[in-house]
């Protein structure tokens, strides 16, 4: 009886209860995040990261014209996305844009030029998506090297 009546009058257990279950319910939430980005299989929550394939990858000062392949991971092409061509090391007159044809392909006329005393540089490659698709670019693409002629 004295064991009984000592639990009634104890309430401290309710006093734990609210964090416990805020813990609990943050543990779950983080669990359930961690699992579903492991599932390769769910393609509404995935979007696929974008690269350019630059066709001459390495060029020389002076107007020419180059080919960029936009692709997915897998490889395939995506047509309907902007290419954005700027001046990263090495000088460019401006920034060049181009979208990708049904093949995924963008043609840009280029005219980079190298620094002073500088033996290369790079151009930088930007590529915005087609509007409405699951394709992203966050991360750096391909770029272009320009070196002398010599």
């Amino acid at each position: 009886m004295l064991r009984l009546a000592s639990l009634r009058a104890d309430d401290r257990a309710i006093e734990g209860l609210p964090v416990r279950l805020v813990i609990a319910l943050v543990v779950g939430v983080a669990s359930l995040s961690v699992m579903l980005n492991m599932l390769s299989g769910i393609e509404g929550l995935a979007v696929t990261e974008l690269d350019a394939k630059p066709t001459p990858e390495v060029v020389e000062p002076g107007e020419q014209e180059i080919d960029i392949a936009v692709v997915d991971p897998d490889g395939g092409t995506v047509a309907d996305a902007m290419v954005i061509v700027d001046a990263g090391t090495a000088s460019l007159d401006g920034v060049h844009t181009a979208t990708t044809n049904e093949s995924g392909v963008a043609s840009l006329t280029i005219d980079p030029d190298l620094p002073p005393n500088e033996r290369r540089g790079s151009l930088e490659i930007d590529i915005e998506p087609p509007a409405g698709s699951e394709y992203e670019d966050r991360r750096e693409n391909t770029g272009i090297l320009v070196v002398p002629a010599d």
